[in-house]
């Protein structure tokens, strides 16, 4: 009931816009871990998503069998990430209704499989636009929610990891460009504590969004690896049929 809770809040913030993926503006992104081959944070990653996304968004082309490919047993899937009468083999959904979700607040919230891979811009990659995004929500009682985020300013999506991060205020510096004064952000200043370290917050940031960049093309390492080899075989082909022409055509010349 906590989490249906939490996503019900969250999907009342997301009708006021197109969700709270979309950039527009905002602060410069911060690179993110390349964390798609570390299996611990991979599953780590996992873990928070269905915890604290899956609450709102759901993940439409992904199902829970296929996170075999990240090291979780089958058995481990259904102990920790199933919910109610979810099967391991099920796609992932959210726990809200998407229908009655429309009914009541007007809009769905978005799908979260390939946002990872949809949000890259002149900023970074999608990775780095996530990995910025969620790390970058501060207090503002002057918004419904209670929250705004400096990488989507007057975001609607609500700050639901706050426990885990506890609450920071933004800190800027007061310089003139073009003859007017403008806010420069420099960093960050913790007015209470969550349950995490800033850094093992941003760790666990760096988790969820692999998780993420991870899910958007599961097969990516595996197609990687394989090209690496593919090309491989064709460099000592090519060295081959360069020998054997050299070879056939010897006496013409």
């Amino acid at each position: 009931m906590k989490k249906l809770a939490i996503g019900a809040v969250a999907v009342l913030a997301l009708a006021a816009g197109n969700g709270a993926f979309a950039a527009s503006g905002g602060i410069a992104w911060d690179k993110a871990p390349n964390k798609t081959n570390d299996l611990g944070a991979l599953q780590n990653g996992a873990k928070l998503f269905v915890n604290y996304c899956l609450n709102c968004h759901s993940a439409a082309f992904m199902r829970y069998n296929r996170l075999q490919d990240i090291g979780l047993t089958e058995q481990q899937i259904k102990d920790n990430l199933l919910f109610g009468t979810d099967k391991v083999g099920d796609t992932m959904k959210a726990a809200i209704d998407p229908r009655q979700a429309k009914e009541w607040f007007g809009g769905n919230p978005p799908d979260l499989t390939l946002m990872a891979r949809s949000r890259a811009g002149a900023g970074g990659t999608g990775a780095d636009y996530l990995y910025t995004y969620l790390r970058a929500y501060y207090r503002d009682d002057t918004k419904a929610t209670g929250w705004n985020n400096l990488a989507y300013p007057n975001v609607g999506m609500p700050h639901v990891l706050w426990e885990l991060s506890g609450e920071r205020k933004p800190l800027f510096d007061e310089k003139e460009e073009h003859g007017h004064k403008v806010q420069v952000f420099k960093g960050w200043q913790q007015v209470t504590p969550g349950t995490m370290s800033p850094l093992q917050y941003d760790q666990a940031m760096a988790d969820l969004v692999g998780y993420m960049q991870w899910m958007g093309e599961p097969a990516q390492n595996t197609r990687v690896r394989v090209g690496v080899w593919v090309l491989l075989f064709l460099l000592m082909f090519t060295f081959i049929a360069w020998r054997l022409n050299a070879s056939f055509w010897k006496d013409i010349k």
